[in-house]
């Protein structure tokens, strides 16, 4: 593992143990202290200071450990963990997190002015010390690791040859097993060192022999190497270990066994076993258990079920498995125009692989969108606490899983979703009380899959949108014409126009109107929706829906004249025989009312309709619609494909694809469609205007 690697692997699990170490400082602010909870905070910042200590990033190192020297005070009952002592180690977690940023970004020295605004913090800690200046916490000693009860360990490590090269310092592991203990012996091994004219000065030949006094447990200390896992020997005896594990660990090097034995001696490893008992080279073959103490990490790569992989990678992967698709539709329609019986068999094989690619490919950039709503609840407290308003976050359907792109994407929104929630839905705590409310405010999120999408929510139980209020703004800022009937639905989406608010006065957060419009904005971009339920007094919930994927869907092709487009198959209920009726827009479906367009007439496209036309029946959002068409072509495999800017106003299209013939078939904006069958907006077209206009 190179260096660049080595360092974002490092601020990836930083970034994860701050999320952690907020997730456990947060629930202390709930009153939920723990021993568990404090205990996380502590491993969190511990396990920071210790993985920056291998790289010299000693800022971070000398400011985390200022912070982990309080907590230690906290572990042990000298401090009590306050709820001022917990914001402070809230605002240390996020000094650390900019602290980790900066070296994601390249900076690995620290940057002046992050240093003077670490200063306070720093100031505010050495306080809980008892006075001790920031400086001398830095560099006390570990207490915890000095008082805890220790065992030894014994540390077998041959460094590979790339180890300098990929730029690593060998000496930063020793640093950070100081960290876990006390480092008693080190005895350097220099038998791979080779004559002067074959030396490579950028090769490293460097084992090491060394002991170790720590109570940390076996994956601590197998974790001090990580970033040289595959670039290294490594052999762990752990304390109290039986005769027969040094016994093996010397087996691993039959030339050298004197000279292991004189080491062993040296780290003071050799007094703590048998001599007698481990000395003998016996036959360990029969003893494989017996060697477990020495070779803990032969199992390593197959205990671990996981792998990271850079997200650019997996987009590739999903346009070759994109192209692929395309490349398959045509080798099967080249077989049918052949009326190659073998070809067309051997192409429903390769469909079919292909398919099963697509998923797993799919699968792989699927993402639980809980670590999302985790970091929420930090967003609750900060702006609740700003606002004077206790707030309580509660979250749902965490396991749901979407694209990963979706969910980077849809942060932002959700974020100002919450805040208006927080700012605007939650009443103060007097006026609660008087509608016999509890004080505290509740905010709710929640996600789940309908219907081959993902629908959030975001939901609160405050005062809901009034009515009328919106709408009498909505008149004077001359939106809506004055004697205008608006159904609720359309009167709550008002608060989506840009520069809308119904805000008194200019806030932090609000009284702008900025910002909700951009929500609709980018949750349209994603080829999403939002709908807004609220009942007055009772509360207001914010429903999205978004696709599960922005790649590659199941679709249903349909074909009116010469033009192929695609309904996702998933939106796609039935398809029955249409009889045509020019007086109605509408049909009689078992005895139910259903709005249908005529895709022909929508699009103004050429031609006489079929003889035999049929009706795809569509269902999005408990709402159902017909599409009129002249034929239907099955399903397929569809790689979606972005409309260009010249395309992108264009309405009740959603995209492109690519078919196997190579003509460009339409994906339809069935959510489009289904609102104006319903007649919820106005007609896009003229009858004799294109919806292209």
């Amino acid at each position: 593992m190179s260096i660049e690697q080595a360092l974002q692997t490092f601020t990836a699990e930083c970034r994860e143990l701050l999320q952690e170490m907020e997730d456990a400082l947060l629930s202390g602010v709930k009153g939920n202290v723990s021993a568990d909870s404090i205990n996380a905070v502590f491993r969190a910042a511990h396990t920071i200071k210790g993985s920056a200590g291998l790289f010299g990033l000693d800022h971070i190192v000398g400011f985390t450990h200022v912070a982990e020297s309080v907590l230690d005070a906290v572990r042990a009952g000298q401090l009590p963990f306050t709820p001022e002592l917990i914001e402070l180690m809230l605002a240390c977690r996020d000094h650390i997190a900019r602290l980790v940023d900066e070296v994601a970004a390249g900076h690995l020295d620290e940057d002046p002015g992050l240093a003077d605004a670490g200063q306070p913090l720093r100031q505010r800690l050495a306080a809980y010390l008892g006075g001790e200046s920031a400086g001398q916490a830095a560099a006390a000693p570990d207490s915890a690791a000095a008082t805890a009860a220790a065992g030894h360990w014994h540390i077998s490590l041959r460094f590979g040859s790339e180890v300098l090269r990929n730029g690593m310092d060998p000496l930063s592991f020793l640093r950070y097993l100081s960290t876990l203990g006390s480092v008693v012996h080190v005895a350097p091994v220099l038998d791979a060192v080779p004559a002067l004219d074959e030396l490579d000065a950028e090769a490293c030949y460097l084992g090491l022999e060394l002991a170790l006094r720590s109570s940390a447990s076996l994956a601590a200390i197998e974790g001090a190497f990580e970033f040289v896992r595959d670039d290294c020997r490594l052999r762990i005896v752990a304390p109290d270990s039986p005769p027969e594990a040094y016994r093996a660990l010397l087996d691993e090097f039959p030339a050298e066994r004197a000279v292991m034995q004189r080491l062993l001696a040296e780290c003071g490893s050799w007094t703590e076993v048998d001599a007698d008992a481990a000395l003998p080279a016996a036959d360990c073959a029969g003893e494989p258990d017996a060697a477990e103490g020495a070779r803990p990490r032969e199992r390593r790569g197959q205990e671990k079920n996981s792998v990271r992989v850079d997200a650019d990678k997996l987009d590739h992967l999903i346009n070759l498995v994109g192209e692929l698709i395309v490349a398959t539709a045509g080798a099967n329609l080249a077989a049918r125009r052949a009326q190659n019986v073998e070809l067309q068999e051997y192409g429903a094989t390769l469909n079919s692989l292909v398919e099963d690619v697509r998923n797993s490919a799919l699968q792989l950039r699927m993402v639980k969108i809980g670590s999302t709503f985790t970091r929420f609840k930090r967003v609750v407290h900060d702006v609740a606490r700003d606002l004077g308003k206790d707030i309580e976050l509660a979250i749902d359907g965490e396991d749901t899983e979407l694209d990963k792109t979706v969910v980077e994407k849809i942060a932002d929104p959700l974020t100002h979703l919450v805040r208006n929630a927080i700012d605007h839905g939650i009443e103060p705590a007097e006026l609660r009380r008087e509608r016999g409310k509890p004080a505290h405010g509740t905010i709710w999120l929640n996600a789940y899959h309908d219907s081959g999408t993902v629908v959030i929510e975001v939901g609160d139980d405050g005062g809901g949108l009034q009515r009328e209020r919106l709408l009498a703004k909505a008149i004077e800022r001359g939106i809506v014409e004055e004697g205008r009937h608006l159904s609720d639905a359309e009167v709550y989406a008002l608060i989506f126009e840009p520069g809308f608010s119904t805000a008194e006065q200019v806030t932090n957060l609000s009284g702008r109107g900025v910002g909700m419009d951009v929500v609709k904005r980018n949750i349209t971009a994603l080829r999403g929706t939002i709908q807004i339920d609220s009942t007055p007094g009772v509360g207001t919930t914010m429903r999205v829906r978004l696709p599960l994927t922005l790649a590659i869907i199941d679709g249903f092709q349909v074909a009116v004249g010469g033009s192929v487009f695609v309904v996702p198959l998933e939106m796609v209920e039935e398809c029955v025989e249409f009889r045509s009726d020019d007086a109605h827009d509408y049909a009689n479906l078992r005895g139910t009312v259903l709005p249908f367009i005529r895709l022909r007439e929508l699009f103004a496209l050429d031609g006489a309709a079929a003889s035999r036309q049929s009706l795809v029946v569509v269902r999005y959002a408990g709402q159902r619609a017909g599409l009129v068409v002249d034929g239907l072509l099955g399903e397929s495999q569809t790689v979606i494909k972005p409309l260009g800017k010249v395309f992108r106003h264009m309405r009740c299209i959603s995209g492109s694809s690519i078919l196997g013939s190579g003509d460009v078939a339409l994906i339809l904006d069935v959510p489009s469609l289904i609102h104006q069958a319903a007649g919820d907006h106005a007609r896009l077209t003229q009858p004799s205007e294109s919806a292209f206009a």
